[in-house]
């Protein structure tokens, strides 16, 4: 297989795209990227340091070292040093997530990091603009979506696991408001890109678009 290869995956929280790429790029033996979790990370920060305003985020990402660290094909994120990454999924950066990604120098920055990865190898990423911004030279795009209730009952599931505090109205409703923050924002918006394959995975187990995307991979690199 040629090397530095990029499949890039996007669409809306819910929708199985983070689950997805990390078990493509472990039968691909690719390196997994989640954009988002890089969002996640200065979230986590500004949430732990009261940082409020976009004035006050960006000042606080400026002084922070944030990176990541590869471990079986895996990224894990770290800030000043530490392993944040357990940190990234709870109900209370989801709920914050989407104005923090939101704001120009943010994005401007967690950008050029991600797209510097390319240079350890062959990637699977996944996000909200990796196939239109971050890669958009990707060999292979996708758009991955479902409907609001199945993307709200997966995501409820998710926080059940963690026996974190919430209800499935509750995350309805804020996967609705991320949609809503996503697809409106100036910079970068969650959109479809012209070359990217829509697949709607409502009535599909992860397997199945597991094997879907192999085939895809296989077809289009002649593997």
């Amino acid at each position: 297989m040629p090397k530095n290869i990029i499949i890039a995956i996007d669409g809306p929280a819910g929708s199985g795209k983070s689950t997805v790429a990390k078990l493509l790029a472990q039968k691909l033996g690719f390196i997994y990227v989640d954009t988002g979790a890089m969002y996640r990370a200065v979230t986590y920060l500004a949430l732990q340091a009261d940082a409020k305003v976009e004035s006050e985020i960006v000042k606080l990402l400026k002084s922070v070292e944030l990176r990541l660290l590869f471990e079986d094909g895996v990224i894990k994120v770290l800030a000043n040093g530490d392993d944040i990454t357990d940190e990234l999924r709870s109900p209370v950066i989801n709920d914050n997530v989407s104005f923090v990604s939101k704001i120009p120098e943010v994005r401007e920055q967690l950008v050029l990091l991600q797209q510097n990865l390319v240079k350890y190898g062959s990637l699977v990423a996944e996000g909200r603009d990796t196939t239109t911004v971050v890669y958009p030279d990707a060999e292979i795009k996708v758009y991955m979506e479902a409907s609001i209730n199945e993307r709200a009952r997966r995501r409820y599931l998710e926080f059940e696991a963690k026996k974190e505090n919430i209800s499935i109205e509750q995350v309805s409703k804020n996967l609705s408001e991320r949609d809503r923050i996503d697809s409106q924002r100036k910079v970068s918006p969650l959109k479809i890109a012209e070359d990217a394959e829509i697949i709607d995975t409502t009535e599909f187990s992860i397997d199945e678009v597991v094997e879907k995307l192999l085939k895809k991979v296989y077809d289009r690199l002649k593997v």
